[in-house]
Parts: structure tokens; C-alpha cells; sequence
């Protein structure tokens, strides 16, 4: 009882010293994520987009939303590219490229699209090394995550733990925030 008890109490000024360290590393389910106001993890993935791929220096001058999603054709996945799809006009206004990634295959990816409407790419992270770069992988898919980055390619914010039926909206309230106004 007493070395649980204690184990307990060690534990729990770990997670505090974490928390309340200026120079700790940020940590979510899915691991070590990037430093905000930092240049965020370059990457060049496949795409449904043109049998190209996609990297994220091919944004630079633009606000990047790049999301990352478990699974292709899945409730939750579905209703957020919904919304991002329905939202896109409101993103493009703000000069926003929104990327999706996930592990599924560039041929899944294309197949969601067709099916559900989507006019931004879907980006296949097969190997998940670049769900690994954003602190969103939990093996074997990448987890519900979100990173804003600037024009410039720094990393602006994260969201994680997304409620895919408000994650859009909250994401459009961000850029807000970040953008200059006029």
C-alpha cells in the first residue's frame, strides 16, 4: 500500500515538473510533438492530387492546415473532412491549403474523395514516419491531430484531441487569431 501510494505521489510530481518546466517537451498521446513557433517537420508525401507528391515547402507563402485522421470512410474521419470540405471557401479566403494525412493508400484516398467531395489532397503516410514527426501516431494509424503552419513554414498551433463535428470551426477561429487583420 505505502509503495503504491508512494509510486503514486512520485508519478504525479513528474507529470506537475512536466507541466510546469519552461524547457519540457510538449507530449500527447501519439508522442513528442513539434515545437510551436518553431519550423515544423518538413515532409514530402504521395498524393491523390495528380499522381504527385505533395511536400510542405511547396506551401511556403501560404497558411498550411495540415490534419491528420485515422482511417479513410470512418464516422468520425468522414464528418471532419465534411466539415474542412464545407469550410474550404472560408480557408481559401484566407489564403489556407488544407492537407489531410493519414496511413491509408493514395488509391483509399482518392476513393474518399470521389466519394465524399473533397477538393483539398489527401496525403498517404504509409510508413507513418511523418505522423511519428508530429507527435500523431499511435501504431498502426495516425491520430486525430492538427497543426497550423505559417507562410513562412513555422508551426503555429496544435490541436490535438479533436472533436471532428467542431474541429473545422475551431481551426477557422485560430487563423484568426494568427492572421493579421485586413
Amino acid at each position: 500500500m505505502m509503495r503504491s501510494l508512494l509510486s503514486s505521489v512520485l508519478a504525479l510530481c513528474f507529470t506537475v515538473g512536466m507541466v510546469l518546466s519552461p524547457a519540457s517537451t510538449a507530449y500527447a498521446l501519439g508522442g513528442p510533438l513539434p515545437p510551436i513557433n518553431q519550423p515544423a517537420p518538413e515532409f514530402s508525401l504521395p498524393s491523390n492530387i495528380g499522381d504527385r507528391a505533395i511536400s510542405l515547402k511547396d506551401y511556403r507563402g501560404k497558411w498550411v492546415v495540415a490534419y491528420f485522421y485515422p482511417k479513410d470512410f470512418t464516422s468520425g474521419c468522414t464528418l471532419e473532412a465534411q466539415r474542412f470540405q464545407a469550410d474550404l471557401p472560408k480557408y481559401i479566403s484566407k489564403k489556407t491549403q488544407i492537407l489531410g494525412i493519414s496511413v491509408d493508400s493514395v488509391d483509399s484516398h482518392a476513393e474518399f474523395c470521389d466519394s465524399e467531395g473533397l477538393k483539398f489532397p489527401l496525403l498517404a503516410d504509409e510508413d507513418g514516419a511523418v505522423s511519428k514527426a508530429y507527435g500523431a501516431w499511435l501504431a498502426p494509424m495516425s491520430l486525430r491531430n492538427t497543426y497550423i503552419v505559417g507562410p513562412n513554414g513555422v508551426l503555429r498551433a496544435t490541436f490535438t484531441q479533436v472533436r471532428p463535428v467542431i474541429h473545422s470551426a475551431e481551426v477557422l477561429q485560430k487563423l484568426d487569431e494568427l492572421q493579421p487583420a485586413g
